[in-house]
């Protein structure tokens, strides 16, 4: 039996935060003697099995880390290691460019790096997203309990020191509950922030992507831009004379009362 095993049995285990969660039984170990997981009494929700890399040993307890805390912080550790290097390897090209071969199989290296890490950070924040949500449910949870305990209080149900004891409990869960909530959020903020850079590394930028698509070169090596798109305005000088011509033509037919006058004739001799 390993001295950790032998250190860790039959002591409690409590959450970062404090609360107890149960007492170790006993630890499942790999086939070369180290400890794979601990199984911990739970009371009434019975035995629960943890990865041993989930608990802390101090001297008198044993602390548990939630595994998307874990996940998360070693994703947030290999993804700025990585582009720490992906900078320092562009430096390098930018200041030797004789380089640029030798670099490339490295770059491409990180880059298959990246997304891969990529695809595991969906994973986490699937987890952290999944976390938020049962902190809401608990947190509505425990506001119910202490509400139903305020009306059994104002109905006299219940003694002020058995009000005061629900009260303090529920304040301190909805703490705790408080503090993992910024923890989950601050992660996510960090985990965006990591990729906000990274897509500005591996990706070129807007202007260039822009100024690429509007102005380019022919065979013959003449530039097209944007403004050669525009269509030609209509001479000014012969719109006048179709608008003066339009004129003249309506005034005619205005002026001519005889030419309206057989034409209604002409209409009621039909008519008749």
């Amino acid at each position: 039996m390993a001295i950790d095993e032998v250190s860790i049995i039959g002591k409690p285990v409590k959450d970062m935060y404090g609360t107890t969660i149960g007492i170790v039984l006993g630890t499942l170990t790999h086939i070369d003697g180290c400890i794979q997981t601990v199984g911990i009494d739970c009371g009434s929700e019975g035995l629960k099995q943890i990865p041993y890399e989930q608990l802390v040993l101090q001297e008198d307890v044993a602390i548990y880390i939630p595994g998307w805390r874990i996940d998360a912080q070693k994703i947030l550790r290999e993804k700025k290691l990585t582009l720490r290097r992906l900078k320092a390897l562009m430096n390098i090209i930018s200041e030797n460019d004789a380089m640029k071969s030798d670099a490339d199989l490295i770059h491409g290296t990180y880059k298959t790096k990246l997304m891969d890490l990529d695809e595991a950070e969906l994973k986490v924040r699937d987890e952290l997203s999944a976390r938020l949500e049962e902190l809401d449910s608990q947190e509505q949870a425990v506001k119910t309990i202490l509400f139903d305990a305020k009306v059994q209080f104002k109905s006299e149900e219940v003694t002020d020191s058995t009000f005061e004891s629900i009260q303090k409990h529920c304040n301190n869960l909805l703490e705790r509950l408080s503090h993992e909530r910024v923890e989950v959020t601050n992660v996510q903020r960090r985990i965006e922030e990591l990729s906000l850079e990274c897509t500005e590394l591996t990706q070129p930028k807007k202007e260039m992507i822009q100024e690429s698509a509007v102005s380019y070169l022919d065979s013959s090596g003449h530039t097209f831009t944007e403004h050669e798109n525009i269509l030609p305005e209509p001479p000014i000088e012969n719109s006048e004379s179709l608008i003066q011509a339009s004129t003249e033509e309506q005034d005619n037919h205005e002026d001519s009362p005889e030419s309206s006058e057989s034409d209604c004739m002409s209409r009621t001799e039909c008519n008749n």
